[in-house]
């Protein structure tokens, strides 16, 4: 298990995590969202044991990842700008990497052949992508319990991603890790991560599990016969209203049947259910309000 308990983190004078905490269990892939400058990747390089905490904790079965090369030989992280050393290939990086992690050189060659990588080129001529991609390789053949990926499918072309995103699901069932993976795509998120936490203010605002939160977050769409008191809505908790025309659009929080009862006791003539997606959920979550 990973247990973040009150960590915080501050550069000069910006706080930019406050006593945030959260637990994440073995065999799950958690999408780690947040608008540009939230702390993502300060929050995963604190996980990776490369940031010391200032305040609070992080543990990872048990054990402090700062500075620990105990645990930290179960930890890969990939960065969202990672440095090659000049003129280097990928038969060189193996050996740096072999130095310390133990590489399934079975998987090894596999993932290499999936990307289409030559392990012989330098990796300085490689594109954004390939260069990505090369983390990519050495995470799947190292075999990590710990995979931290800061916007693992930036830069990266269909196939690639569909073939990740395979990839990481294999990973999982083979070897119940633990992945987060953050990303500024939330459409790449939703058909590969199970749980999600929103990270807003320096701390996690909301998480859980994506399919529970997907389905107890709805939008509704209402229309009446005759002008209705909008404050018979103040029963429900909304997270977003708007009217346009004789059409009120209501996102709305809590069990959709109990939810869909209580709408049709106003008597519209119009009711439909639209389920939201992870992108409008983010959305919901970070700025809902009426308006």
């Amino acid at each position: 298990m990973l247990k973040i308990d009150g960590l915080s983190k501050s550069f000069s004078d910006k706080d930019v995590l406050k006593e945030l905490s959260l637990n994440i269990n073995e065999g799950s892939i958690f999408g780690l969202v947040g608008i540009n400058g939230s702390g993502k990747s300060t929050l995963l390089r604190c996980i990776a044991g490369i940031y010391e905490c200032d305040k609070g904790s992080v543990l990872f079965n048990d054990e402090n990842t700062y500075l620990n090369e105990n645990i930290r030989k179960d930890i890969f992280f990939v960065n969202d700008d990672p440095y090659y050393p000049m003129a280097s290939n990928i038969k060189a990086l193996k050996e740096f990497y072999s130095s310390y992690y133990q590489i399934d050189e079975q998987a090894y060659r596999k993932y290499l052949e999936l990307f289409h990588l030559d392990e012989n080129k330098t990796i300085n001529s490689f594109s954004k992508g390939m260069k990505r991609q090369t983390l990519l390789l050495f995470a799947l053949a190292i075999k990590p319990k710990l995979l931290l990926l800061d916007e693992a499918f930036d830069g990266l072309d269909p196939i690639v991603r569909f073939n990740l995103k395979k990839s990481l699901y294999d990973f999982i069932e083979e070897n119940n890790s633990i992945i987060i993976i953050s990303s500024h795509n939330l459409k790449e998120l939703e058909d590969i991560c199970d749980s999600y936490g929103i990270l807003e203010n320096g701390r996690i605002s909301t998480y859980g599990d994506l399919l529970e939160s997907k389905a107890n977050i709805n939008k509704y769409q209402l229309a009446f016969k005759e002008e209705i008191d909008e404050s018979l809505f103040n029963q429900f908790d909304i997270l977003y209203q708007s009217k346009e025309g004789s059409v009120y659009s209501l996102v709305i929080k809590g069990d959709k049947d109990e939810i869909c009862e209580k709408l049709n006791a106003l008597n519209p003539i119009i009711l439909d259910t639209l389920q939201v997606n992870f992108e409008e959920l983010f959305i919901y979550e970070h700025e809902g309000g009426k308006q």
